[in-house]
C-alpha cells in the first residue's frame, strides 16, 4: 500500500511562494492537467504543480531552439539540481521556486523522484533524434516521458488502506501514462513532422503506407492513414483499460483528479478516431465546457465505479 499525507503543517511565506509560482505555470502552460488537479485538496495539488513546474522545465529545455549540445547541457545541469532536491539541500530561500517547491513536496509525499531522471532521459532521446521501430522501442520512450510521470504522481496520490490490488497500483498509472502519451502522439503527428520528430512506429507507419511522413493537411498518397490511426487507437485505448484500474485504489478526489485528466484524452481520442485526418489540419482539442463535464463525471466517481463492477464481473 502507498500512502501519501493529507495534511501538511504549517508551510513557510517562502514555500508558499514557490507553489503559488508553479501553480501559476500549471494554470498557463497545462490547461488539460490544471482542469485535473483542481479536484485535489490543497497539499497534494500544490504538489502536483510542483512535479508539473519541474516537468516543463525539462520539456521546454527539449522543445526549445537552442543547439542540441546546449540542450543536453542544460539538461545535465537539471539532473543535478534533480539531486539537490532529492538531497534535501534546496532551502527554503533559494532563488530557484521550482526547485524549492518540490524540495518541500518531496518531503512531505513519498515521490519517487528517479520518475524525473527518467522524463530527462526521455528528453534526451528527443534530442539526439531517436526513432522508433516497433511499438516495444516506443513504450521505452513512453514510459520515461509519461509512464514515469504516472508513478511520481502516484507518490501524492497515494491508495486507500485496504484496497485491494494495491500493490499493482504503479503498474496502472505507469499504463496510464502510456496510453495519454499515445494520444499525445496522434493528436501532434503533423506538429511533430514538421519539427522533425517521428513517434509511430516505423514498422507501423510501413503496413498502412505512411513511411513517406507527415507534411501536409493530406495523407501520403496510396496510403490509409485511417487505418494508421484506428490501428493505433485500439492499442490506446487498450492501455486505457489496463490503467483505468488504478481508479478504484485511490481515494475519491485523487481519483476525480485522474478520471478527469483521463477523461479528457480519452475523448480526444473519440474525435481523432471519427475523423482522422483531422489531425493534419490542425491540433484537435476539446471545448472547456467538455472539459467541465468531464471533471464533474471524475468528482462523482462514475468512472471508478465503472471499473470496479467491470473487475467484480471478471471475477466471478
Amino acid at each position: 500500500m502507498i500512502r501519501a499525507v493529507e495534511s501538511e503543517p504549517h508551510v513557510s511565506a517562502p514555500v508558499l511562494a514557490a507553489y503559488s509560482y508553479c501553480e501559476a505555470v500549471t494554470a498557463g502552460q497545462a490547461r488539460n492537467f490544471a482542469y485535473g488537479i483542481r479536484l485535489l485538496p490543497t497539499p497534494k495539488r500544490r504538489a502536483m504543480s510542483a512535479l508539473y513546474a519541474f516537468s516543463r522545465r525539462v520539456d521546454d529545455i527539449g522543445d526549445g531552439a537552442l543547439a542540441d549540445d546546449v540542450k543536453i547541457t542544460r539538461l545535465q545541469d537539471t539532473r543535478a539540481l534533480l539531486g539537490r532536491i532529492r538531497e534535501g539541500t534546496v532551502e527554503d530561500d533559494d532563488t530557484d521556486p521550482v526547485a524549492v517547491a518540490l524540495t518541500h513536496a518531496a518531503r512531505s509525499f513519498p515521490i519517487p523522484l528517479g520518475g524525473l531522471d527518467e522524463l530527462i532521459d526521455g528528453v534526451l532521446m528527443d534530442v539526439r533524434g531517436e526513432t522508433y521501430e516497433t511499438w516495444e522501442d516506443l513504450k521505452v520512450y513512453c514510459r520515461c516521458v509519461a509512464g514515469a510521470i504516472g508513478r511520481l504522481s502516484l507518490g501524492v496520490f497515494g491508495t486507500e488502506a485496504g484496497a485491494r490490488g494495491a500493490e499493482r497500483a504503479a503498474e496502472y498509472a505507469d499504463t496510464l501514462g502510456l496510453a495519454l502519451q499515445l494520444t499525445n502522439i496522434l493528436r501532434d503527428v503533423r506538429e511533430d513532422a514538421e519539427g522533425g520528430r517521428t513517434y509511430l512506429p516505423a514498422d507501423d507507419l510501413a503496413k498502412f503506407g505512411c513511411s513517406a511522413g507527415f507534411h501536409g493537411p493530406t495523407p501520403p498518397e496510396g496510403s490509409d492513414f485511417a487505418g494508421l490511426v484506428h490501428y493505433e487507437v485500439r492499442r490506446a485505448r487498450a492501455l486505457f483499460a489496463e490503467g483505468y484500474r488504478l481508479l478504484p485504489l485511490l481515494d475519491r478526489r485523487s481519483g476525480a483528479c485522474v478520471a478527469a485528466m483521463a477523461g479528457i484524452y480519452r475523448r480526444l481520442l473519440d474525435r481523432i478516431e471519427r475523423e482522422p485526418e483531422a489531425v493534419l489540419r490542425g491540433r484537435v482539442s476539446l471545448p472547456g465546457r467538455e472539459k467541465a463535464y468531464v471533471a464533474v463525471r471524475g468528482l462523482s466517481g462514475l468512472d471508478a465505479r465503472h471499473v470496479t463492477r467491470r473487475t467484480v464481473r471478471r471475477r466471478v
